[in-house]
């Protein structure tokens, strides 16, 4: 089972490295993908603090229909430079998943930034 970033690959990378930028606070990024895994758009859904970024599943859901997304990519950093998931980060993305279902949208990944790499929870059979 590959990653999100082995899976879409150069593309893909161009958006993490927009993440990597925001060290100082945790910052959530989602890539909204239609059937064909297009991108249609990259957009910040939460900026926070060191170690806490609301993301409320309702929105990201809506959002997704908004832009008639068949899938989604969260990305999100960890400001410490550690991408190691937190059990938050972990029962967040289930949550969503669980929402993201019902309507047919798909969560491809999860991808957390840290200072020199990445972290898929798809990778780690989080997800």
């Amino acid at each position: 089972m590959r990653d999100a970033c082995g899976t879409f690959g150069g593309r893909f990378g161009q958006e993490v490295e927009k993440t990597r930028q925001f060290y100082a606070e945790k910052h959530i990024r989602i890539l909204f993908l239609d059937k064909r895994n297009v991108l249609i758009a990259d957009e910040v859904q939460g900026r926070g603090t060191v170690d806490h970024t609301p993301v409320y599943p309702r929105e990201v859901v809506k959002r997704a229909l908004e832009l008639s997304a068949t899938a989604i990519i969260l990305v999100h950093n960890h400001p410490s430079g550690d991408p190691t998931p937190s059990r938050a980060d972990i029962d967040m993305t289930k949550v969503i998943i669980e929402a993201a279902k019902a309507l047919d949208i798909t969560v491809h990944d999860h991808i957390i930034i840290g200072k020199d790499g990445h972290v898929s929870l798809k990778g780690l059979k989080l997800i």
